[in-house]
């Protein structure tokens, strides 16, 4: 829960203008040590529950990649990631060409 002892939490409850990387680092790491829930941090700051969950998905991302042997750096990361993406949308886009030619295919069958 946010609670105004704790130091970073009144910090948050200050009215933002900006969700800054450190201010949403903050909250993940309330999140995190159970201190606070997507839900209530939605509520309380009046932000959908599903931007704060991917702050936390980021959070998390980031987490693992700072405590491996060799932390990939975050361009390198990106570009895995875009290539991947645009091997995924190549693959999708020829089944379907494919299903639209089969189509075709029958519905020429069929007349």
């Amino acid at each position: 829960m946010i609670t105004k002892g704790n130091h970073m939490s009144m910090t948050m409850e200050e009215e933002f203008k900006r969700w800054t990387a450190k201010r949403k680092a903050a909250l993940v790491t309330e999140i995190i040590q159970g201190k606070t829930s997507v839900a209530e941090a939605s509520r309380a700051f009046d932000i959908p529950p599903s931007e704060i969950e991917e702050w936390v998905d980021e959070g998390r991302k980031g987490l693992e990649n700072a405590l491996r042997a060799k932390p990939l750096d975050v361009k390198e990361q990106y570009e895995r990631q875009i290539k991947e993406l645009q091997e995924a949308y190549g693959e999708a886009m020829l089944e379907l060409r494919a299903r639209k030619k089969l189509q075709s295919l029958l519905g020429e069958d069929e007349k």
